[in-house]
């Protein structure tokens, strides 16, 4: 399957099923490499449903099938833990950031978190934005490669509480 064959859609309610199977295996993908992300029980569900009710929500499905393969919420309000950063971020104008980024376990390794990637940069330029931001873990190797092959550039760490996160921006236009 091309991935022009991939519609990019906001999220709704009856998506909810599906976006937690790929959340599920995506934590135990985590789990079995070790890492300390998503293991505390985030993303519930009580968390995609908030991004759906807030238009947050976002993903990719196939065109032909309907069937879901990739889930992020999609945010343009900006992230109170990106003012304190410990670094510096290559802009200060507004920007577009992406959590909860999963892809479905029969879909790895095609493409599909790229492509994810690439149309949230398309609507953000629809919208005026010219910065993406993004944090993850030190150790999401699989997130840390896509940022890098997709021209982020790391600016420092940002916290959510204890917790460290590398915090990532690439400039889709200058401002």
């Amino acid at each position: 399957m091309t991935h022009d064959q991939l519609l990019f859609r906001p999220a709704a309610e009856a998506d909810l099923g599906r976006i937690m199977e790929i959340i599920r295996a995506a934590q135990a993908r985590m789990r079995a490499r070790g890492s300390s992300q998503w293991q505390n029980g985030y993303p519930a569900a009580t968390d995609i449903r908030r991004d759906i009710e807030r238009g947050y929500g976002h993903l990719l499905a196939e065109a032909e099938t309907g069937l879901t393969v990739a889930y992020g919420a999609v945010l343009f309000e900006g992230e109170p833990a990106y003012e304190a950063i410990e670094g510096r971020w290559l802009t200060t104008g507004p920007y577009v950031m992406v959590h909860r980024l999963a892809v479905a376990e029969e879909r790895l390794r095609q493409g599909v978190a790229r492509r994810f990637m690439q149309r949230v940069e398309a609507l953000a330029l629809t919208r005026g934005i010219g910065s993406f931001r993004v944090d993850t873990n030190f150790d999401n190797a699989g997130m840390l490669a896509l940022l890098a092959e997709a021209g982020f550039v790391r600016c420092g760490e940002i916290r959510y509480g204890a917790e460290h996160r590398e915090a990532f921006e690439k400039v889709l236009r200058r401002q």
